[in-house]
């Protein structure tokens, strides 16, 4: 059941080393907009350690919390970045992740390859970014079969597959963001954040060419 528009919600955004600014943009950015029609809804970053962070680019930013002092969470969203490479084998990362109910886990771009290596992507049907970039030898979304078992990796904007969230590459962060915050708050909340955003067209253009796959 979604809540009202008064109603408090955290949004836990999963961030390390190497996430490409973009990924903070649309989950972060879209949840400072969405306080506009949402008063109480909040996002907090999360990173191994409370502290600065550099990001993809160089860029830092600061983690609002570590893993030991994470706030409890709606939604908890990993973001994506060339940083995934080393979050995959790190057992802080994914002791963390194991901790948190599948269904409060998301993901935006190749933060899926990261929930895979956790095993909570595990016989679902999941997304991630569907082109290689530069020297990588495999789209993630090839990549992501060999690293979750029996899962089922799919073209697609944004995927639910009993409660975890996985969402395409780059941009297609903010989708996922808007959905999430439609499933705790209702779509017609979620559509009016999408238009004050700027992101209707751009939202129902994704959708149609990439599907929600929603099960």
């Amino acid at each position: 059941m979604t809540r009202g528009r008064q109603a408090a919600a955290t949004i836990g955004v999963v961030v390390y080393g190497g996430v490409e600014p973009i990924d903070i943009g649309g989950t972060v950015g879209v949840v400072s907009m969405a306080s506009r029609i949402l008063p109480n809804v909040t996002s907090v970053t999360i990173a191994e350690n409370h502290g600065p962070v550099m990001l993809a680019g160089g860029l830092t930013i600061i983690a609002d919390e570590g893993f030991a002092t994470a706030p409890p969470c709606d939604v908890f969203i990993v973001t994506g970045g060339p940083g995934w490479r080393e979050q995959v084998k790190d057992e802080a990362m994914l002791a963390f992740l194991r901790r948190i109910a599948p269904e409060r886990l998301a993901s935006v771009c190749t933060g899926a390859l990261i929930l895979a290596a956790a095993g909570v992507l595990d016989g679902r049907t999941i997304t991630t970014r569907r082109h290689a970039v530069g020297a990588e030898a495999q789209a993630p979304v090839a990549l992501i079969g060999t690293m979750a078992s029996g899962a089922s990796p799919v073209d697609a904007a944004i995927v639910e597959d009993r409660g975890v969230v996985t969402g395409g590459g780059v941009s297609l962060a903010i989708d996922a963001t808007l959905y999430l915050l439609g499933r705790l708050y209702g779509e017609e909340a979620r559509d009016e954040l999408t238009a004050i955003i700027e992101y209707d067209r751009a939202f129902a253009a994704n959708r149609a060419a990439l599907g929600h796959r929603l099960g």
